[in-house]
């Protein structure tokens, strides 16, 4: 089975002339702006198959100038290219980046997340076997024939015909191999399809040489076979990614083709996604998914929100309600206003965090990526001192080029490149499906090596949606302006005192907000805060076991506020299971310390902080580092950002702020706290599965490699080998999705998800 060929069938867009490539202003178009002068671009590479092709186009894109990063996926054939839009005062050309691409050999063109390029192959490689098993079965009953004693003339003749069936079933079956070979050759490299290329060409020519003289044997029927059984291999491979990506491709199903727009004048207008522009009005009629993020300015109806929150209870919305794209609009009709678009929508964050999953480059994945790089020099040498050392001991030519064939079709690497990448797909659409974003694919790995979970309490171990409990005993005014202040904060403390205000007046004033601490404004009436009471009055806190907040005016306090959180769903639970993988836990946050007590006494947390600064936070984190373990910090808040940026690996909440969400390695979209240890357990398995893939595949040659020297292992029993083994590699790693599933880990998870909010002890 070959992991390097070019995807036949897809259209030739691109060559080393670079005719026919995107045009510059097509792809500035395309292109995203990511601010401070850098843009992104998506391209699709149909060819790249394997390590050494994701190691060729990268080299080759950041060795050009305006190349700030470059990363290929190989799940999906997407080359993302974060570039400058100016280099040495002059403005950058995308066009050379497409046009480094295609002179390493490489089809490239803009990359579109529904592209039916995989249908195509498969279908393409299904006939390419029905083909070659055809004339493999011919062939093979006039070689029985031929077995049986045939007499010479029927013999020459029954060889004669086999080659003519065989010489076109090579031609067509054979061409995915052929032309990847000959793309590598004719750019000055090599790959994995060049050793079985020319151990079918040679196999062939032999069988043919031994016909025209007239000889008592042929190989026209391994030849073929061997080439049916390569086939077979690549498809099953090619179907097993498909499978093993099929999260990501559930989701580009989730976004619908287009949508009705709506215009000023009362027309109507069906448009592509790609072309629906922020400020634009949609009508969404019931049955339709959303199809960009929107805001809701007309009509009510419940949304199916699965997508978002994992939760299978509709949500109702109305006028005044954000909604995202992928969600299904289940009773009523609805006019969204679009805030986003398609590219910039909620649900293609989701797509890239997976992208982004696959594509990580792992210490694991860097060095089967090492290995198969050097594969062709090696297997070459290898299969030449085979030929040469035969020779030296038997003298025959036509044995020992069949035990060198043997050995360039038994050696090649595709288990070893298949090990980490399908794991890497697997995993990343189990922790989809369990509601977990990975932004990197290393962050799996760094997360299986953890010993220590970090938590933050507002908006992670709570809820985050604190409610006022002494809103009676407050002045009016004093409310007021605490709301003002609120309204420029996305704090969940500041959420609450919005929710508890009737009316809310922003102040037309310059607001600060001090991460950790509280806002704070200068007025003629003097410098209100809101916030901690240190942070406030440069008093100390009470002992109360209430989350509070202080206002205040030149340092007097006006009021004091008092709220109440409720813990995440199945956080008991959750701390409970940690704690089983015999990892420590300990809880670091910025709220008072009887808050913070009463909350650690609740989970019989031993280990934790409180009135931490997040400069605290992140001397916490180095601590741990310097000491030589390796923390999971789990945060939400700005606050938390510099700890989740030196943790070993972070996590976050959907529900995080922004600057948050960035930071993080993971972020989970459901509610409950259960995610933590599942995307853990998740990770532990998955090195586990690579560590027994790099096993397997390493086992494998050393076993294979030998015997196909020795003679022992003909060019068919070769391919058979060859092919099972990665298949094993790419069956072994889908077990992951069966471990999940079955474990008695996974019926607590659900079971945990159910129980209610703040259940204790």
């Amino acid at each position: 089975m070959s992991c390097c060929a070019t995807a036949v069938g897809t259209t030739v867009i691109a060559d080393a002339a670079g005719q026919g490539l995107p045009s510059s202003e097509e792809l500035w178009l395309a292109s995203r702006a990511l601010g401070n002068g850098l843009r992104q671009t998506d391209l699709s590479a149909p060819g790249v198959h394997c390590g050494a092709c994701i190691t060729t186009l990268e080299t080759a894109l950041r060795a050009r100038p305006e190349v700030e990063r470059a990363r290929v996926n190989l799940s999906s054939r997407r080359v993302s290219i974060v570039w400058k839009e100016e280099v040495a005062g002059k403005r950058s050309d995308p066009a050379e980046l497409v046009r480094a691409i295609s002179e390493r050999g490489y089809e490239t063109h803009l990359f579109t997340p529904r592209g039916e390029e995989g249908d195509a192959v498969l279908k393409q490689l299904i006939r390419a076997v029905a083909v070659s098993g055809f004339a493999a079965a011919n062939i093979m009953l006039l070689s029985v024939s031929v077995w049986s004693g045939a007499d010479a003339a029927t013999r020459d003749l029954f060889h004669w015909v086999s080659a003519m069936m065989a010489g076109p079933a090579l031609i067509y079956a054979g061409r995915f191999f052929y032309q990847s070979a000959w793309n590598a050759l004719r750019h000055g490299r090599t790959n994995m399809d060049v050793p079985i290329a020319i151990a079918v060409t040679l196999s062939y020519g032999m069988s043919l040489l031994e016909t025209i003289s007239h000889g008592t044997h042929a190989w026209f029927d391994a030849t073929v076979t061997l080439l049916f059984f390569l086939l077979i291999g690549r498809t099953l491979d090619h179907m097993m990614r498909d499978r093993a990506r099929s999260a990501i491709s559930g989701l580009a199903r989730l976004s619908p083709r287009g949508a009705t727009v709506l215009h000023a004048d009362g027309s109507r207008e069906y448009r592509a996604i790609d072309e629906i522009k922020p400020g634009e009005r949609l009508m969404i009629a019931a049955g339709e998914r959303i199809p960009v993020d929107g805001r809701v300015v007309l009509g009510s109806s419940d949304l199916d929100r699965a997508v978002v929150s994992g939760e299978s209870a509709p949500m109702p919305v109305t006028a005044g309600n954000i909604v995202e794209a992928g969600t299904l609009n289940l009773t009523g009709s609805l006019v969204l206003e679009a805030t986003a678009s398609a590219r910039e929508s909620f649900l293609a964050e989701i797509m890239g965090l997976m992208e982004a999953a696959e594509g990580g480059r792992a210490r694991y994945r860097r060095i089967a990526d090492r290995a198969a790089q050097y594969y062709s020099p090696v297997v070459h040498l290898l299969a030449l001192l085979t030929f040469v050392g035969w020779m030296i001991i038997e003298g025959d030519a036509r044995h020992a080029m069949l035990v060198a064939v043997a050995v360039l079709i038994i050696t090649c690497p595709c288990a070893l490149g298949l090990a980490v990448p399908v794991v890497q797909v697997v995993a990343a659409g189990r922790l989809f499906r369990g509601g977990v974003m990975v932004k990197d694919g290393s962050a799996m790995e760094r997360l299986a090596e953890i010993d220590t979970v970090l938590f933050d309490k507002t908006g992670t171990l709570t809820v985050g949606r604190p409610w006022l409990v002494n809103a009676a005993e407050i002045a009016p005014d004093a409310l007021a302006m605490a709301a003002a202040l609120a309204v420029h904060s996305k704090h969940p403390i500041a959420t609450a005192f919005q929710d508890a205000a009737p009316r809310v007046s922003p102040l037309e004033a310059e607001i600060r907000e001090i991460p950790g601490a509280g806002i704070e404004v200068e007025t003629p009436g003097g410098v209100y805060r809101l916030g901690s009471r240190n942070f406030a009055t440069g008093g100390p806190g009470s002992g109360s076991g209430q989350s509070e907040a202080v206002l205040s005016v030149d340092r007097r306090e006006l009021a004091c506020f008092r709220f109440e959180d409720r813990l995440r769903p199945a956080t008991a639970s959750a701390i409970d299971q940690i704690g089983e993988m015999g990892l420590t836990v300990a809880i670091l946050s910025g709220d008072r310390k009887p808050v913070v007590q009463a909350l650690a006494e609740q989970l019989e947390i031993k280990d934790w902080k409180a009135e931490l600064s997040p400069r605290d936070k992140l001397q916490v984190c180095a601590d741990v580092s310097d000491s030589g373990r390796r923390a999971l910090m789990v945060g939400d808040g700005i606050n938390d950002a510099p700890a989740l940026r030196a943790a070993h690996v972070s996590m976050a909440p959907a529900t995080a702020a922004d600057v948050g969400r960035q930071a993080a390695d993971f972020v989970f979209m459901h509610q409950p706290l259960i995610a933590v240890p599942f995307a853990i357990a998740t990770s532990r398995r998955a090195g586990r599965l690579i560590r027994q893939n790099f096993a397997l595949a390493i086992g494998y040659n050393l076993i294979a490699v030998p015997i196909a020297i020795l003679g022992y292992a003909t060019p068919l029993v070769a391919a058979v080998a060859m092919s099972t083994s990665s298949l094993i590699v790419v069956a072994n790693a889908l077990r992951l999705n069966g471990l999940a599933s079955s474990s008695a880990d996974e019926g607590r998870w659900s079971a945990a998800a159910t129980q209610p909010s703040g259940s204790g002890r």
